[in-house]
This record gives C-alpha cells, sequence and structure tokens, in this order.
C-alpha cells in the first residue's frame, strides 16, 4: 500500500468518524467542535486530490469564520436540549428516508461515470505549471457564470433579510431617519451671519 493510500485512509476514517460524532453527540459545543475536525479532514482530503485552492478557502472560510460563529451563538445562547428532543423518536422514520434518498441521489451523481476516474487513472498527474486556482476561476466565470451572479445575489438577499429582521429600533438606536436627511434645506443646516470687520 502507497504512501497516499495510508493517508487518504487516515483522513477518510477521521471525516468518517467525526461527521458521525457531530450527529450523536448530546453537546452542541462538543458537536461543533468535532464539525470543525471533519472540516480539518475534508481539507485533507482535498490536498490529496490537488486541489489546495479549494482546501486553504475551507479551512479559513469554514472554520475561520463560520464554525467561530456557530460556537459563539452555541456557548452564548441558553439552548433548552429536552425542548429539542422532544418528539426525535416520532420524526426518526422520515428521517431514515429522507437519508436513504440522499444516499440514492449522490450514488447516482458520484461516480466514475460522471467523473471520468477511468479515462484519468491514478498515475494522471498535473504539469507542474498547472494552477487550479487558474482553472477554478476560468470555468467559474465562464461556464458557470450565470449560476454564480445567482448565488451572489440570493446570499445579498439572505444578508439584507437577516439584517432587516434583527434591526428594531430602540430609545438607545442612535440611526439617522434618511428621509429628514433628504429633506433638508440649506437654510436649516447653515445660517450666514454678516459682521463688521474688526481692526
Amino acid at each position: 500500500m502507497s504512501v497516499e493510500a495510508i493517508v487518504f485512509y487516515v483522513f477518510a476514517s477521521a471525516l468518517v468518524f467525526a461527521a458521525s460524532m457531530v450527529i450523536t453527540v448530546r453537546n452542541p459545543v462538543h458537536a461543533a467542535l468535532f464539525l470543525i475536525m471533519a472540516f480539518f479532514a475534508s481539507a485533507g482530503l482535498w490536498i490529496l486530490l490537488e486541489a489546495e485552492f479549494l482546501a486553504i478557502t475551507l479551512v479559513l472560510v469554514y472554520v475561520g469564520a463560520v464554525m467561530v460563529l456557530f460556537l459563539f451563538v452555541v456557548m452564548m445562547l441558553d439552548i433548552n436540549l429536552t425542548v429539542l428532543r422532544e418528539g426525535f423518536a416520532r420524526y426518526l422514520p422520515i428521517a431514515f428516508v429522507v437519508a436513504l434518498g440522499m444516499m440514492v441521489s449522490l450514488g447516482l451523481i458520484v461516480g466514475k461515470d460522471n467523473f471520468g476516474l477511468d479515462a484519468v487513472g491514478p498515475a494522471a498527474k498535473a504539469p507542474a505549471s498547472y494552477s487550479n486556482t487558474e482553472e477554478l476561476g476560468r470555468v467559474l466565470y465562464t461556464d458557470y457564470v450565470f449560476p454564480f451572479e445567482i448565488a451572489a445575489v440570493i446570499l445579498l438577499v439572505a444578508i439584507i433579510a437577516a439584517i432587516a429582521l434583527t434591526l428594531r429600533p430602540t430609545r438607545q438606536t442612535k440611526a439617522p431617519n434618511p428621509d429628514r436627511q433628504v429633506a433638508v434645506k440649506r437654510g436649516d443646516r447653515i445660517r450666514i451671519v454678516k459682521m463688521d470687520s474688526e481692526k
């Protein structure tokens, strides 16, 4: 067995273990920490696939930003776990059906027929001058520019909606009123006073 295969099995085992612990542990903080471990294991698998840009993006964006936000939210909120666990057994058959449907759909999408693993082969290596960042940008902004723009607009709408939902005016709010700012006249802001000059 080669070194790459050993490293792959180590990262894959760590990923499966961390993902299973995320959905089975009772403590939400521990679940978030196991999710960070799963992200690191996924980044290791991306590096093995020579997709270094995706690996560092996964670590910087998800581990460095999203999971820190998750940890802050989980640790600051007083989550009542007994309320969350109510009715868990009642929805378990529906969860199994949904999980089975997701596994079937992933099995139909991910495979050597769609990704051409037989044509590429395990010994195919990219040349030294190959940049997966450049290739990813070229494909993203040429072939998939329309879905990329749609995703950007959806994220922008989500950000605006989140700000609008959380922005509640209170007595301590010092935000200016845009209508009053637009309707203001010059005389309301400045007054010219004529005075005799002094010697």
